[in-house]
């Protein structure tokens, strides 16, 4: 393997090791322990900035199943190494703020450390795969690592709920996108994201195109908290805190806005992406931002903010998809929303990220995060308090920080959808920049409540659980370094403009910048444009609703509960648990002979179909041997023996009818020359006979329903069934050859490829070898149970 895919993996392998390694670290923390190896993967992805800033790419592929089409390719190109960078130095500022977080003696951090690490390789893995199936392999495994950092402190109730339900709605979308990407594998006849792009225009005009593009969407969407699957995320801030700076502001949640930056080059040529990719967004842009002024808790404001700084990003690539339906980039004004999509995903994780671990700070140092017990923190942390005003300032949209920048070019975006004359954007267009104002104007209420609330106002101690102070310098080198880079990458925009935004940019439209060699440059000052005077009125609006809010926040207890999208999962589960536990109370009543019925029911009734369906009949008698007097004697003991075992009013008189049934047939192996098979039948009939005896000697005697007409009858219409349909199949089979048998195989290489005589010997221990050692361990683990249980019972009796 190259060093690109040890990148990718070695996270994996370092996780392997943490549980057994742990304990000798244990002087020091698990953390510092871990957090060599995301600053080792920074450095080394750093280094594909020279390539990619030259619009070049890395592509290294291991053979995984050739057969199927199945590659371990990674491919870094301007998009992926973004996500990257972000991965693995978003990562490395989190781990160093979790060892200050996180106690070693109170909490379980090989635990913690595993699963963030999982997480980190399984995101890694997302964004540098170009084969679907490697892609999805690993967009599982995000949700699976996901759901286990969520419940990390599981023996809280809420963060069980969190977790379950986050797991339930991305699994969801996961199974959706599996869907989607079969089907764009079956159009394209490749898993090669590459190869599917560069046919985009052949795909379009097929059959299973648009579904292939709704089912793609849809797991994006859950992925990355859109309308209306966003309410697995402000549960999900029941996490501690070091996961929801990762997760829910740099990593996981991004991993849908990648999946559709990537495809867009893919879908851009549908109308149905631009509408669904952009108005799905502005909508979760605009109802996350509206609810996001009504939470209480820190956390839950930060994370209905990043919904909708999602639906922003989300709107913003569907706006650029646009960008396809124009030959030059002079006439094509759309690409400016992918570039305010890239950019903004970059700031978003700086500021996003410093909010998280302030919030964390002050939930640690005060124990509450509820804004209605803080306020007056300005003085008593003041570096926690201006890193918090950095990010709530960036967030809002304020110059000079990088947030402002981004904003400035989401708007510029939102006013040229008025100028599209393609797909009724001319018409119903006018909705995105209405919906983009409004939304930014609760964007800098939240912003500013966050931030008030908190740290302004009357300081009331006595709220408290804890008496507030500074955080350790430890626990604050993370969040100032975030804020720094918001500051640095506000006052110097365009140190990113060409090592990452453009070739990111260019990696989702496909070679607009190399082609046309445009100079990328973000500046703070246009002139007196639409778009700054909307960002005035928004700062003028948003403090008056600031200033009045403890008038008129009432107004958000209007909404009925019962309504709400929250309700209606809880709801939704608890009907489907109340169903299913319905369904199975039904069928698995505790009796072995029920749950026969049900299975050989199904049997019967699979294979007649399966005949009828196939509607060959023809049974040939012309190749089967005679049959002789002694056989016929023995076939009628055989029949004898059944029908006793069926009549019999006693177990013991139907076991020992059984018996005879089986040593008849070791009989017919004797007969027809094969003294294994009649040495094994001889036992395993000796051994059963003895057990049952053994065991229903215990058992009460038949009950009055078992000696009944209607039991015995049912017992009776079953077995016939089944002797019908398996005699049937057979002589079917005999009579319509459609392969050459198998059989003359082993004749010809028993012998020669294993070196033994006894033809079923060699076949059970070396042609079926997988198959018998697989028998032997489930024989193995029975036993291993059944001594579990007795053992369990005695120590019971004892006591």
């Amino acid at each position: 393997m190259s060093m690109l895919h040890w990148a990718i993996i070695s996270p994996f392998l370092l996780a392997i090791f943490v549980p057994f390694l742990y304990k000798y670290v244990r002087p020091i923390h698990t953390g510092l322990f871990i957090l060599p190896l995301p600053i080792i993967l920074f450095i080394y992805f750093i280094q594909y900035i020279s390539i990619t800033e030259k619009y070049g790419t890395q592509i290294e592929t291991v053979p995984w199943i050739p057969s199927l089409g199945l590659d371990f390719t990674a491919y870094v190109d301007g998009l992926g190494l973004l996500f990257a960078l972000l991965i693995t130095g978003i990562g490395s500022l989190v781990i160093l703020y979790s060892v200050y977080y996180l106690s070693k003696e109170k909490e379980k951090l090989h635990h913690f450390y595993v699963y963030l690490l999982l997480f980190m390789g399984a995101m890694l893995g997302v964004v540098l795969s170009d084969n679907l199936m490697v892609l999805y392999l690993f967009w599982e495994l995000t949700s699976l690592s996901s759901f286990l950092l969520i419940g990390y402190w599981n023996e809280r109730e809420r963060s069980r709920y969190g977790a379950q339900k986050s797991m339930l709605i991305t699994i969801f979308g996961g199974l959706a996108l599996l869907g989607g990407f079969l089907l764009l594998s079956v159009m394209g006849g490749t898993y090669s994201i590459r190869e599917l792009a560069a046919q985009s225009s052949e795909l379009a005009g097929h059959s299973l195109f648009v579904p292939a593009l709704l089912l793609i969407l849809l797991g994006a969407f859950t992925k990355s908290a859109q309308f209306p699957f966003y309410i697995w995320l402000p549960d999900a801030m029941e996490a501690p805190t070091p996961v929801s700076a990762y997760l829910h502001s740099a990593t996981m949640v991004k991993a849908g806005i990648y999946l559709v930056a990537r495809l867009t080059p893919i879908f851009a040529v549908s109308p149905l992406w631009i509408w669904l990719v952009g108005g799905i967004g502005i909508l979760t842009l605009f109802w996350a931002s509206f609810h996001a002024p009504r939470q209480t808790d820190l956390k839950g404001i930060l994370a209905y903010s990043t919904v909708s700084q999602l639906g922003l990003i989300m709107s913003l690539l569907g706006v650029g998809a646009l960008s396809f339906h124009y030959d030059t980039i002079d006439d094509n004004i759309y690409i400016i929303a992918t570039v305010a999509a890239v950019f903004h995903l970059i700031n978003h994780a700086t500021f996003k990220g410093s909010l998280f671990m302030v919030v964390g700070i002050v939930d640690h140092e005060t124990g509450t995060r509820d804004v209605r017990r803080l306020g007056g923190l300005m003085t008593v942390m003041p570096i926690t308090f201006t890193v918090a005003l950095i990010g709530a300032l960036s967030m809002a949209g304020m110059p000079p920080f990088n947030g402002f920048l981004s904003k400035e070019m989401f708007f510029t975006a939102m006013v040229r959808v008025l100028q599209a004359d393609i797909f009724s954007l001319d018409t119903w267009g006018i909705l995105f920049p209405v919906i983009a104002w409004i939304a930014s104007v609760f964007t800098f209420l939240y912003s500013f409540l966050l931030l008030g609330r908190t740290f302004f106002g009357s300081y009331q101690p006595e709220q408290l659980p804890k008496k507030p102070h500074e955080a350790p310098l430890g626990m604050l080198i993370a969040p100032v370094v975030l804020a720094l880079l918001v500051i640095v990458f506000g006052l110097f925009p365009n140190m990113l403009s060409h090592t990452l935004i453009a070739p990111a940019a260019d990696a989702i439209l496909t070679g607009p910048f190399r082609t046309e060699g445009s100079a990328l440059h973000i500046s703070h000052w246009h002139g007196w444009t639409i778009e700054l005077w909307m960002t005035i009125s928004v700062i003028v609006l948003g403090t008056m609703l600031y200033k009045t809010f403890p008038r008129w926040k009432s107004l958000y207890q209007k909404f009925p509960k019962r309504l709400s999208l929250n309700h209606l999962y809880d709801r939704m589960v608890d009907g489907m648990e109340r169903g299913s536990y319905t369904l199975t109370e039904s069928y698995m009543t505790g009796y072995i002979r029920t749950y026969f019925v049900y299975i050989l029911s199904a049997f019967i009734a699979l294979l007649a179909f399966s005949i009828l369906v196939k509607g060959k009949w023809h049974i040939s008698t012309d190749h089967l041997a005679p049959v002789g007097a002694h056989e016929l004697v023995l076939s009628l003991i055989i029949i004898a023996g059944t029908i006793t075992t069926i009549m019999a009013k006693s177990r013991l008189t139907a076991i020992i009818a059984l018996g005879s049934v089986g040593y008849t047939v070791t009989l017919f192996f004797v007969l027809f020359r094969a003294p294994d098979l009649a040495l094994t039948q001889l036992v395993i009939e000796t051994i059963s006979v003895s057990l049952f005896l053994l065991c229903f000697y215990h058992l009460p005697q038949l009950s009055r329903h078992e000696k009944g007409i209607r039991f015995r009858l049912g017992n009776a219409l079953i077995s016939i069934g089944v002797g019908v349909i398996v005699s049937l199949i057979a002589l079917l089979s005999y009579s319509q050859k459609n392969f050459d048998t198998i059989a003359q195989y082993y004749v010809e290489n028993t012998y020669e490829k294993a070196a033994g005589k006894n033809m079923v010997n060699v076949i059970l221990v070396d042609f079926r070898g997988f198959d018998t050692m697989f028998e032997i361990c489930v024989l193995g683990i029975a036993a291993l149970g059944i001594y579990v249980m007795v053992k369990l019972r005695m120590s019971k009796g004892e006591k």
